[in-house]
């Protein structure tokens, strides 16, 4: 026991949980738990394993398409980045969002959803072969194993702040949570309970801005706040201070928000990462398939009030014991120096405004969010090698019955790896420097390929398959080129001042268009892919059919419009 206890508890904790806030928690993992056995009889077939037998209202396959998306890098990464940048972290989620999930519902989900493709490698394999699909599926299935650490390292990392919990101890608990409702009742279960997360996320996170915005009194003084104790009050301008290299915390251009972020990495996860396209491709018809990630970008946009506001008022009303602003740390150095990291910024504000019940409720709420990001990851993963690494270059001829066996062990073995993986994490200055890294080094040209196959007929088998290659091979080699000569960074972000993140958003645009100028070229002087073979692939050959819309309010586009206007008006408030 006295071995159980050390590896359980061995760090300092900043709090204690009450008998209620343990009762919820308890409820909580029990709950989620009763889903995957309730989804297990449900999961029989691999279509409803896998794709939850597309029978996924708009509604239910639009928060779980945001839901996905909204784990440990919404949660506790954009949170400290709020805290590190400031206000130009809401990028990732408006620019870097709204866009590009409206034009996946209305241009690419038509392709995505008639071709009745189980992944994006699946629609890469009709339209360019299987070179593509293997290279894609290899990249994705390495980059969904790391995000499913990135969500394990951060679901530890609460419960160590804020528990003294061990760090291991974390980690294999929820990720046995997460691989037994996944292996059991497959993608239906995942999107059960990611809607149920999406609730819960809500319900707790939202106390801490609310609770945070009175005691700072209000916006304005906030902002006053923060320019006093940062000495400076660019952290709290969305695009004013982006003239300039300098002029921002991040070191960034307007150039590599608006390219780099607003169109190729917004774009490529958005339309291209099978983590989230699944869950819309679970929708039961047309209609629902192109207005769910309008839903989802819907909600997308209030998103940052509670994880980007708490990171500003961290700069303002955290405070050690003795008074003074409380200074957080980069994850390398706080491992170190014993201080908080910037990944911290979450559970300590929890800490600060909850009592017994609502601080159960909030971490609660966070684990709702590590959770859901892993069992995205996972059930993404497990899709893409069943259909993609397995069933297409492994064994070809199994049966049904074959592949959802092996889509449950490869739950169990992806979460495994992905174990493995969340002590990488720790190796990296903030969780969101690290996720963007790696959706440069995969997502990004993996967009050119996808969108050139859809809107451009001439694109041939060897054109995709080596621009993504090569693109991706670019991002990876100008990755190690800064490592190894940070000098670099003149060259790839275009200003020696660039941090991180903008190297990350630089390093996308260029892998892109490496990735497509290569796919253009060897298309140009390589066979072209006969037109009778592109019906259902390509603008342009492919009829669309009508999505059964009669009235303006049952029009995708319509709501599409509406979201977009309120997007720019968001964009002008906080400018």
């Amino acid at each position: 026991m006295q071995v159980f206890a050390t590896f359980l508890l061995i760090d300092h904790q900043l709090t204690k949980l009450a008998p209620v806030d343990i009762l919820i928690l308890i409820l909580y993992f029990a709950l989620v738990v009763f889903i995957g056995f309730y989804a297990k009889g449900k999961a029989n077939t691999s279509e409803d394993f896998f794709l939850a037998g597309r029978e996924m209202t708009a509604w239910i396959a639009g928060l779980s398409f945001v839901s996905a998306n909204l784990g440990s890098l919404e949660l506790m990464g954009w949170a400290g980045a709020a805290y590190q940048y400031g206000i130009l972290a809401a990028h990732w989620y408006w620019i870097g969002a709204i866009p590009a999930m409206l034009f996946l519902g209305i241009v690419m989900m038509p392709f995505y959803y008639i071709s009745k493709t189980h992944s994006v490698p699946g629609y890469l394999q009709l339209r360019f072969g299987e070179g593509a699909r293997g290279l894609s599926a290899i990249s994705f299935a390495f980059m969904t194993i790391l995000m499913s650490g990135v969500n394990m390292y951060a679901m530890a990392l609460v419960m160590k702040t804020v528990l003294g919990w061990n760090i291991s101890f974390s980690i294999w608990v929820g990720a046995a949570t997460v691989a037994l409702y996944v292996m059991l009742g497959g993608l239906r279960s995942a999107i059960i309970n990611e809607v149920l997360q999406f609730v819960l996320i809500w319900a707790g996170a939202a106390m801490i801005p609310i609770l945070g915005l009175i005691e700072a009194g209000g916006w304005h003084n906030l902002k006053a706040q923060i320019a006093v104790n940062m000495g400076s009050g660019d952290y709290t301008h969305l695009w004013s201070t982006l003239g300039g290299f300098k002029d921002n915390p991040m070191g960034v251009h307007w150039t590599g928000i608006v390219f780099g972020l607003g169109f190729v990495i917004s774009f490529g996860y958005w339309t291209t990462d099978f983590l989230v396209v699944q869950r819309v491709l679970s929708a039961n018809n047309l209609r629902a398939a192109k207005l769910a990630p309008v839903i989802g970008a819907a909600f997308k946009m209030a998103v940052p009030f509670i994880v980007i506001v708490p990171g500003l008022l961290a700069l303002s009303v955290l405070k050690n014991a003795d008074g003074s602003i409380m200074h957080l740390v980069p994850e390398s150095v706080a491992a170190t120096t014993g201080q908080h990291s910037y990944n911290e910024v979450l559970p300590l504000m929890l800490i600060r405004y909850c009592g017994p019940g609502l601080l159960g409720l909030g971490i609660t709420a966070l684990l709702a969010g590590f959770m859901s990001g892993m069992a995205g990851n996972v059930s993404a993963f497990s899709t893409v090698w069943t259909y993609d690494i397995y069933g297409a270059f492994i064994n070809k001829k199994a049966d049904d019955k074959h592949y959802v066996a092996m889509g449950r062990w490869s739950t169990v073995i992806g979460m495994l790896v992905s174990i493995a993986t969340a002590y990488l994490v720790m190796n990296a200055a903030s969780i969101m420097d690290y996720v963007q890294a790696l959706f440069s080094f995969f997502i990004a040209p993996l967009f050119g390929t996808v969108i050139l196959g859809m809107l451009w007929k001439r694109a041939t088998h060897w054109g995709g398959f080596l621009g993504l290659l090569a693109g991706t091979l670019s991002s990876i080699g100008m990755w190690g080129w800064v490592q190894r000569d940070p000098s670099a960074l003149h060259y790839i972000a275009l200003s020696p001042n660039a941090q991180s993140m903008a190297e990350n958003l630089y390093r996308a645009l260029w892998s892109w268009l490496i990735c497509v100028v290569v796919t253009i070229a060897v298309s140009l002087v390589t066979k072209p892919v006969p037109e009778e073979q592109l019906s259902g692939l390509v603008y342009g050959v492919t009829p669309i059919p009508h999505d059964g819309s009669r009235t303006l309010w049952q029009k995708p586009i319509f709501w599409a419009i509406v979201v977009i206007v309120i997007f720019f008006i968001l964009n002008l408030m906080f400018w």
